[in-house]
């Protein structure tokens, strides 16, 4: 399968590093215009080089918005007004008891995880279905089927995208936009990372053995019985957001490394 993006303008949002660096990155070899997002110029700075580095002949821009807040979504979409890959990847994790998670927290990540995704899907999908040709991409995460006990605010939220995914899906039946979910299992992104660090610095091993070992121990289903890269995360989003992908719509397209013991 050759997929060739060219001519395709794609956003992913919270890709200036992890996985949605890596999504920006395989969009941008594959021939589309790339958008990176995060909040800080300086970091949209450097992951728009780093994009274009990967992929020097792709055009690649950077937007600084902060999409968890509606003034945010706003500046990005006065900026980038027309979108045919739309990424919705922006998100935050957090182990936190559920006793302990107020309602604060509740609405940050509902704001962040959810409402991102909302806010610029009403707008940019109207113009899909205008042009009729679009690709909307949620990243969820098998932590959305199986609610993690330690992160219950995330587990729900990321079912949200999963609702959310399969109602707009319904809203582009006959037409050349399609709405798809990914959940990436266990994924060894800049931000995993930082925690595995934390805890094999308490657990005195190092940032690899604890990698090794904690897959296993914390989701003994994988079948992968390692982490994901954040390359195998992104090769299905850009097969999600191809040509090719034009029978594959309203799904939930796990990159689980079979964590979730289902045959469907």
């Amino acid at each position: 399968m050759n997929i060739d993006l060219t001519g395709k303008t794609a956003l992913v949002t919270g890709s200036t590093a992890g996985i949605g660096r890596a999504i920006a990155e395989g969009l941008a070899q594959s021939g589309a215009r790339v958008i990176v997002n995060g909040r800080k110029q300086a970091t949209v700075d450097q992951a728009v080089a780093a994009v274009k580095a990967s992929a020097p002949k792709a055009e690649v821009v950077g937007v600084a918005a902060d999409v968890s807040t509606a003034e945010g979504c706003n500046a990005l979409m006065a900026a980038e007004p027309n979108v045919d890959i739309l990424v919705n990847n922006a998100g935050i994790f957090e182990p936190k008891s559920f006793f302990d998670i107020s309602d604060a927290d509740w609405e940050r990540f509902f704001e962040i995880n959810v409402m991102s995704g909302v806010r610029l899907s009403r707008v940019y999908m109207e113009g899909m279905l205008q042009r009729d040709w679009g690709r909307i991409i949620f990243i969820s995460s098998e932590s959305g089927v199986q609610i993690p006990k330690e992160m219950i605010h995330y587990g729900l939220t990321k079912t949200a995208q999963l609702a959310l995914s399969r109602g707009l899906a319904e809203l582009s039946a006959g037409t050349g936009v399609t709405v798809n979910s990914v959940l990436p299992g266990p994924t060894r992104s800049d931000g995993v990372d930082d925690f595995l660090k934390a805890m094999a610095k308490d657990a005195g091993m190092s940032t690899d053995e604890m990698a090794k070992g904690f897959v296993k121990m914390h989701r003994p289903t994988s079948l992968l019985q390692r982490f994901a890269t954040v390359e195998e995360v992104a090769n299905m989003v850009v097969y999600a957001a191809s040509k090719e992908s034009s029978a594959t719509n309203g799904a939930a397209l796990r990159v689980d490394g079979g964590v979730v013991r289902s045959i469907i």
